[in-house]
């Protein structure tokens, strides 16, 4: 009987096990009902064995992913090395007599063989659940394959924990062979391919062990190296670089996640320096640069306010058209009115401006007046004066305030310019263009709303003389109307016209000056002198050494881009928020007078009759000067929230560390480097801490220039009647 249990054991069939693990019936009488456990214990773990060299060996020739005969394969080698081992072993010392195992020298206890064997009853079972459910599926990727091992392997039995991680590895090698092809060679593999022949990574290639930058290095490094070759350029990647590479892919498994992120960001920086030197020109670097601070900062402010006209005037055009399929706005107008604006500007002969596109995330709309000032007056005090989560705001408040819906500007990046410029400093510059393009649409519409009420006030002063006209009834009325919106424009004005200035001349144009400066072309430097650039490979990120690598300068692009955005104040939730009020105010306050016709005042004639005692007179300069003192009570407390928000500011973290939008910026590439050169790197995070708060404070002193807020203090028009000079200050 012993040498047909090990037959069993072995996998072969046998009398004693009719069908799956239960003892024949006619055995039953003749066994100790504990030797019929044991037998039954030893039938149930060959019959799982069973099981899986079966399905191991259908999987195998059924399926076309090799990760699956990978898989097959390293479950037939551990079950080869380690269990029919085992029965090998454990008969070879039955047949020598071992005392551990025979008593007496002649009788074999089947405890003893089921002791031997119990370590096996749980790995099975969790082989034979593994089985059945790739089993369950029609193809496996090679990304959920990896998490379902790595998943299984994470178990407090020992034995179960190995072999899983045993198998994921053996999964894993297959995937990195994949891997070196594509990242190494720059070829696609025509079996199991990770990306698609357009260099995007397939859903389900990548384990989710596999963080996103490092996806996003992948494709980056392995489409340089296919685009390299397939252009068939003098200079290639050189082998001894390449052959690096592979040693150090070789070395690491991706469920290691610090050791393969190290890897893949020190591969990155190694293609990008070589591509830097051999392949992208400071040329199309500087001329990038140039073309994003034109369009997306609006340093081309002629540009600028051209464009910002041609989308007012289309969304009026859209809006005089009767027919519902022509009144939408689509993509293709807006990108229209891209180069209706260049026109008669210096961006006309510009190519660079073919590379910008609007896109409007919500597909085509249809045009929107702007809401009056009565509409959701007091939504925004409310709301800027309580405390805002940073989770709570995104970077995208202002994107709605052009055309009155999301509307994101984007430039198009062609190889080899991509290796430079990646998606999240695009993100950053839309963000910068949908901010920077708010202010200056408020602050021309509050120009234009400032015309308007001149204009009305020349008109009226033909006919009124020096008065305001009216009955004497309304006279002090229609006076203190007057002067109460010609001091909210002028607040507003104001403001906004220093917020402008503070942002285009201390932010935008200091920060593009530095940057210039520092890639050789600045002030200071003669026109045309470029920076001697050697090759370089130093894991060394500091922007004052003598030679410009590529690691250098993507961080001196994204120290730039996170001095912009600090100095913008769009890295303080609380201060976005009550700004987006303000333009918000203000937009509706210009609407409103649209609405009136351009003027605060009603005509004389619109009251009604000029008789005295006739009820209706005044009732509508009543009822405007309460809309307009309840925009002036709404500008003032915004005003009042958004100084004491900067001034407590310039103390907490958002404007004393640039970490706030590093994350967007930069990558594992800038992070590896730095950690190597983390005392000369913090003297720069240091230094660029202390001018993006110069620049803040720069802002807080411009708008206490007067004392205004420290000396004088808004006061509320609770009354009709109160005398805005003394509102502002002035006794």
């Amino acid at each position: 009987m012993i040498s047909e249990v090990f037959l069993v054991l072995a996998g072969h069939p046998s009398s004693l096990f009719p069908s799956d693990h239960t003892i024949h019936p006619s055995f039953t009488p003749l066994l100790h009902p504990g030797e019929q456990q044991c037998l039954e214990s030893l039938g149930k773990i060959a019959c799982n064995y069973r099981r899986i060299k079966t399905s191991c060996k259908l999987l195998s020739t059924s399926s076309s992913s090799r990760y699956i005969c990978a898989l097959c394969a390293a479950i037939n080698h551990i079950l080869k090395d380690e269990y029919e081992s085992l029965v090998i072993n454990t008969e070879a010392k039955i047949l020598r007599r071992d005392s551990n195992l025979v008593g007496s020298r002649s009788f074999v206890p089947l405890s003893s063989i089921r002791a031997l064997f119990s370590e096996w009853d749980a790995p099975m079972i969790a082989l034979v659940a593994l089985l059945e459910e790739i089993d369950s599926e029609k193809e496996w990727r090679p990304g959920p394959l990896i998490d379902l091992l790595l998943e299984r392997s994470r178990t407090g039995v020992h034995r179960i924990a190995h072999i899983f991680h045993f198998l994921c590895q053996a999964v894993e090698r297959v995937w990195r062979t994949q891997l070196i092809v594509f990242v190494v060679h720059g070829t696609l593999s025509p079996r199991d391919p990770l990306v698609s022949e357009s260099f995007v990574l397939l859903e389900g290639s990548t384990p989710s062990c596999v963080s996103e930058q490092s996806c996003d290095s992948i494709v980056y490094v392995g489409r340089a190296i296919a685009t390299v070759k397939a252009a068939k350029w003098q200079k290639q990647l050189p082998a001894g670089l390449a052959q690096e590479h592979a040693i150090a892919l070789e070395g690491v498994f991706p469920d290691d996640r610090t050791n393969f992120e190290r890897v893949i960001a020190q591969i990155r920086t190694n293609v990008s320096e070589w591509l830097w030197v051999n392949i992208l020109t400071m040329q199309a670097v500087e001329d990038a640069v140039d073309s994003l601070a034109n369009y997306f900062l609006l340093r081309n402010g002629e540009f600028g306010l051209s464009l910002i006209r041609e989308i007012e005037r289309l969304k009026v055009s859209r809006l005089t058209v009767r027919s519902g399929a022509t009144s939408m706005i689509r993509e293709q107008d807006l990108n229209l009115a891209i180069l209706r604006a260049s026109l008669g500007t210096t961006a006309q002969q510009d190519p660079a401006l073919s590379r910008l596109r609007f896109v409007l995330p919500s597909g085509p709309l249809l045009p929107l007046l702007p809401l009056s000032a009565t509409s959701n007056l007091r939504q925004g005090t409310s709301f800027s004066a309580s405390a805002v989560h940073p989770a709570a705001l995104d970077m995208s408040l202002f994107n709605s305030h052009l055309l009155g819906t999301p509307l994101t500007l984007d430039y198009s990046v062609d190889w080899p310019l991509d290796l430079f410029i990646h998606q999240s400093d695009l993100t950053s510059y839309a963000t910068l263009f949908s901010y920077i393009s708010a202010l200056r649409k408020t602050h021309t519409s509050i120009h234009s709303c400032w015309t308007s009420l001149s204009n009305s006030q020349r008109a009226r002063r033909r006919w009124t003389g020096l008065g305001e006209g009216g009955t004497a009834d309304d006279l002090e009325t229609r006076s203190s109307l007057l002067r109460c919106g010609w001091g909210v424009v002028r607040d507003m004005g104001w403001f906004l016209d220093t917020l402008l200035g503070y942002v285009m001349i201390d932010v935008v144009d200091v920060e593009y000056l530095k940057l210039k400066r520092e890639l050789g072309q600045g002030s200071s430097a003669p026109t045309g002198s470029v920076r001697s650039i050697p090759p370089s490979r130093s894991n060394i990120s500091n922007v004052a050494t003598s030679h410009l690598d590529f690691t250098t300068l993507r961080q001196i692009h994204a120290s730039y881009l996170d001095r912009l955005l600090t100095g913008c104040l769009l890295t303080n939730p609380e201060v976005t928020s009550t700004l987006s009020h303000i333009f918000d105010i203000c937009e509706r306050f210009v609407a409103q007078v649209e609405r009136w016709g351009g003027d605060i005042l009603p005509a004389l004639l619109f009251e009604g009759s000029m008789r005295d005692g006739v009820e209706d007179v005044g009732v509508l300069v009543r009822e405007r000067h309460g809309i307009v003192a309840d925009v002036n009570e709404t500008l003032r407390e915004l005003l009042n929230s958004f100084y004491e928000q900067l001034s407590k500011t310039t103390f907490q973290q958002p404007f004393s560390s640039t970490d706030a939008s590093k994350s967007i910026h930069m990558n594992a590439t800038m992070a590896n480097h730095t950690m190597f050169n983390i005392s000369r790197v913090g003297k720069v995070v240091d230094r660029d801490r202390i001018d993006v708060r110069r620049h803040v404070e720069r802002l807080l002193l411009r708008l206490d220039f007067n004392g205004g807020f420290t000396k004088f203090r808004w006061k509320q028009a609770s009354s009709v009647g109160q005398d805005i000079l003394a509102q502002g200050g002035v006794n």
